[in-house]
């Protein structure tokens, strides 16, 4: 099992949400979060006033899914949040060592 977690743009992400559940994906966790990359911020005038946005607003879309989906999750995230410029994000991957579905207390791969 592995933890999918993608950084994107927050407009792309009925797309992206829309690209997992066509693979098969039905649950997944979105945070809202504020960070920056290479592109470091852009400057925003505002009443007149220049000032720098240092932090630019991204969702953290995070999915558990079972070793075999991974790479499918992977393309589908990249196709859909993918737009060609900068600050579209990325995705890591890391090893997701126990799952309990509180519910029924189904473990690993059967609570996902």
């Amino acid at each position: 099992m592995k933890i999918v977690m993608a950084i994107i743009k927050p407009f792309k992400l009925e797309e992206v949400r829309d690209a997992l559940t066509g693979i098969g994906v039905h649950g997944l966790t979105v945070t809202e979060v504020k960070g920056y990359g290479r592109q470091k911020g852009h400057t925003e005038i505002y009443r007149g006033a220049e000032y720098a946005v240092s932090f630019l607003p991204k969702l953290k879309i995070e999915v558990a899914v079972a070793g075999d989906l991974v790479t499918s999750v992977i393309d589908a995230i990249a196709g859909a949040a993918r737009t060609g410029q900068i600050g579209d994000g990325k995705i890591f991957v890391m090893p997701l060592e126990k799952a309990v579905r509180i519910r029924t207390g189904e473990t690993d791969v059967d609570a996902l």
